[in-house]
């Protein structure tokens, strides 16, 4: 059955208005109309506009008057002219762009003290933040604004706050404090007249009194707005109190079993009359989002073909609204009806639209997720493992051995390309874009190499493996949520180098992952694994998986990517190699020493040269140094990492400082403009937190985001001598000899293996080579 898929927008117009996304670009500017209105002609013009759901025509005339007051020397227009402006920015998507009108409009009303300007520019810097994740930022700057609305006992504005304040702490699941601020909205815009206002409020408190299972104060509370709102005039703000409504309402349903029909009813009229008002006041875009909630309505009543044909006129009606933020929701929808009436190859093209539609605006979409990083998968990821799921179903019911196999490329394009569109999403710039190569070059490096790809569905696993140029499938039937536990549990155990309980959990997870593959992977000679974990996968090192005689890494040489398009496959250029060691022995900023660093620091210069920097040495201004002076192609750091939820948190440790991953990556970056790019950046002790997939997306996309061919790296902290040991003897077998580095590892960490003290997985399974493993 269909649910909402999109995620929280969280605007001043409503709690539930989620599906008002991004993607618009940006804003042109006009003089025709400028030479024909006054500054106060295009306030009121754009406020139309804006009215009518013009987004781009309002913020049009809003540029233009904020530039005529900019001119004249109107401090107090030209501050109202921003906050409009950026309140249509907010609306389109704009983030970056409203972010910086809204702070030069608070700096400016301070500085003029505008006090009444200075709380709306706060109430609307408050909601982007919000719209943006920044929880903690968002209420500070909100309460921030109420106090000064009360200082000066502007009780419009007040209200206004308020609900504002209110939708932040629904955000936070602080549902009391939510109601309590919603409450107070409304009864006070109730008493000043402002039933706009009042009616927002007491949706937003109706969708968190759905959430709280409150289902006859939610409807009570619906029911009300929805009589309101009736008595409005058409307006973008009433087509979305509409909308809004009929969402919440849908929800409502499920819980109001007894009332199910009657409920139901009153959601599917809220979105005709939304409907019925986006036509009056030419909203295309609005009036898209009426056919298709209307249409996912009738698929949840089982009834598909008029499902189709209501989401058929939301996509005509987007097309023509220019709004592909719908469009590929619809589309989206499209495929799935398709699917549900048994027209496979249809749902399969339909889904491909809606991707191919989604790619040049996700960036932009992603922006508005709420701080929740799974917010990216859960969402927007779905269409892609969906888009895989009938995929698969296909190749499984195809006989013809050549589109079998073209289905199953074509399910590892789909996943990768959302593969791609996570890591960028989760470091948040064009790094990865930038590093994106070919797919056939690199099933095409080796005939001893095999590629595992598993897929993570609810109910089931796929395992792709592509070796010897051919793809081949088998499904595992484990449920994500009993994997996910086990992989969980794994890792804990894995750390505990007193204790042999994670053998069991390693064997277990042989059994799923590896034993299905092993007639492959025996009838063409395979020496290496080239993993692409998915998810949960991303936390565990596959090495010390076993098959009840040995590990993993006894049987072949490891490597882990976070995507096949993101690996650039070159063997290492031996005879050029420069070498920059670098290592932080000594304890500093509260961190423990590494006593090995200086021997192991030492040992790589005996074996490559180049250059060292060595405990007070490794500064930031001496690293930017030699980084502009020299060409690395290897680059080791030894000193402490650490690989968090959030990549602004990611850091090394410098002497003095913390080196953030953003700078490492600019450091870096200057290779790519030289003729011998960085082929291997190591850092021998990072640490990612147990259990957390999105810090080990982190780690895993080191590589990708340093802009490195490889990177050596570790999941978790071990002790110091045995990572020095274990380090050591990778660099004499990647110089000694012809091994590729993946080769190099494996027998590195073999030898760990057989030393008596260091023989647990602890101390040699947690270095993962990732990306290029040649």
């Amino acid at each position: 059955m269909s649910r909402t898929r999109g995620f929280p927008n969280f605007s001043r117009y409503g709690l539930g208005v989620w599906f008002f996304l991004l993607g618009v670009g940006g804003i042109g500017m006009t003089s025709t109309v400028a030479a024909e209105l006054s500054s106060q002609d295009l306030l009121a013009e754009g406020t139309r506009q804006y009215q009518q759901g013009q987004l781009e025509q309002a913020a049009r005339s809003w540029t233009q008057a904020a530039q005529i007051y900019e001119k004249s020397g109107d401090h107090p227009n030209h501050i109202q002219a921003l906050i409009y402006l950026s309140r249509a920015l907010l609306d389109l998507g704009q983030y970056q762009r409203a972010q910086q009108l809204l702070r030069t409009a608070v700096q400016s009303a301070q500085e003029t003290t505008q006090l009444r300007l200075m709380a709306q520019a706060l109430s609307q810097l408050g909601t982007l933040h919000l719209n943006v994740g920044e929880l903690d930022s968002a209420l500070e700057i909100l309460q921030q604004g109420l106090k000064v609305s009360r200082e000066i006992e502007d009780r419009p504005l007040m209200a206004t706050i308020l609900n504002d304040l209110g939708n932040a702490h629904a955000v936070r699941r602080n549902e009391t404090e939510a109601l309590a601020a919603y409450t107070e909205s409304s009864i006070l815009a109730d008493s000043l007249d402002l039933q706009p206002l009042s009616i927002r409020a007491m949706i937003n408190a109706a969708l968190v009194e759905i959430r709280q299972q409150s289902a006859q104060n939610g409807k009570i509370h619906l029911q009300q707005a929805l009589e309101k709102t009736r008595t409005l005039p058409d307006s973008h703000e009433k087509i979305q109190n509409l909308l809004t409504i009929g969402m919440g309402l849908r929800d409502l349903s499920h819980q109001l079993t007894e009332e199910h029909a009657t409920v139901f009813t009153q959601a599917a009229e809220s979105f005709r009359e939304a409907i019925g008002s986006a036509k009056a006041i030419g909203d295309w875009k609005n009036e898209s989002y009426g056919w298709g909630f209307l249409g996912e309505l009738y698929e949840e009543g089982g009834r598909h073909e008029e499902a189709l044909q209501l989401t058929q006129l939301a996509i005509r009606t987007s097309q023509k609204g220019q709004a592909p933020e719908a469009l590929y929701r619809w589309e989206w929808n499209t495929g799935r009806h398709l699917k549900n009436l048994g027209r496979t190859d249809e749902a399969i093209a339909a889904y491909q639209r809606a991707i191919d539609t989604l790619q040049p605006i996700r960036q932009q979409l992603s922006v508005g997720l709420p701080q929740n990083p799974a917010s990216f998968r859960d969402s927007l990821g779905a269409l892609f493992f969906e888009t895989a799921a009938l995929l698969l179903q296909q190749a499984d019911e195809v006989t013809d051995a050549t589109r079998k196999e073209g289905l199953l490329f074509h399910t590892r394009d789909t996943i990768e390309a959302f593969k791609a569109a996570e890591l960028q999403d989760y470091f948040k710039d064009d790094c990865v874009e930038a590093n994106r190569g070919r797919i056939q070059a690199i099933d095409k490096v080796s005939d001893t190499t095999a590629i595992i790809y598993p897929i993570l569905f609810p109910d089931r696993m796929a395992l792709l493996i592509s070796l010897g140029g051919t793809m081949k499938k088998i499904t595992v039937p484990v449920q994500k949520r009993d994997l996910t536990e086990k992989i969980h549990l794994f890792r804990t155990l894995l750390e505990k180098r007193t204790t042999h309980q994670y053998l069991p959990h390693a064997q277990a997870l042989y059994d799923l992952l590896i034993r299905p593959l092993e007639p492959y992977l025996s009838e063409f000679g395979i020496q290496t694994l080239v993993f692409v974990p998915d998810g949960p996968l991303r936390t565990i090192p596959m090495g010390p998986l076993h098959d009840g005689e040995k590990f993993l890494i006894q049987k072949y040489a490891i490597a882990t990517t976070p995507g096949l398009t993101l690996t650039d496959a070159h063997p290492l250029n031996r005879e050029q190699v420069n070498l920059l060691s670098i290592g932080l022995s000594e304890g500093v900023q509260g961190f423990s020493p590494l006593p090995n660093t200086q021997q192991e620091v030492r040992e790589l210069q005996d074996l490559f040269g180049g250059k060292t920097l060595l405990n007070e040495e490794f500064r930031i201004p001496n690293l930017e140094q030699d980084m502009k002076e020299e060409n690395f192609t290897i680059i080791h750091i030894a000193s402490h990492g650490k690989f968090a939820k959030e990549p602004e948190n990611s850091f090394i440790l410098t002497y003095d400082k913390k080196l953030s991953m953003d700078h490492l990556r600019e450091l870096i970056g200057l290779f790519q403009f030289r003729k011998v790019p960085l082929d291997l950046l190591t850092l021998s002790a990072c640490e990612t937190a147990a259990g957390d997939d999105q810090s080990a997306l982190g780690l895993a996309g080191v590589a990708v985001k340093a802009g490195a061919r490889s990177a050596l790296a570790t999941l978790w902290f071990i002790n110091d001598q045995a990572s020095s040991i274990l380090i050591n003897e990778f660099y004499i077998r990647l110089k000694e000899s012809s091994l590729s580095k993946a080769q190099a590892l494996r027998e590195a960490q073999t030898g760990l293996l057989a030393h008596p003290i260091y023989r647990h997985p602890s101390y040699w399974a947690p270095f993962l080579l990732i990306n290029n493993w040649l």
